[in-house]
């Protein structure tokens, strides 16, 4: 049974993915970002009450 022979698939194997780590993910890596983002205050906002009429 030819399919239980792992030299051929071992080596595909291993060329995909010496493929995946030098070419895709380099790419994925060099993307950016176009807003940057920025860090917030850790300050919280002031509340006040609502002095809303309930009649």
């Amino acid at each position: 049974m030819p399919q239980l022979n792992p030299t051929p698939w071992f080596a595909t194997l291993i060329f995909s993915w010496l493929i995946f780590l030098t070419v895709i993910v380099p790419k994925v890596l060099s993307h950016t970002f176009p807003n940057e983002p920025t860090p917030q205050s850790t300050e919280k906002p002031k509340t006040e009450p609502w002095n809303w009429p309930w009649h």
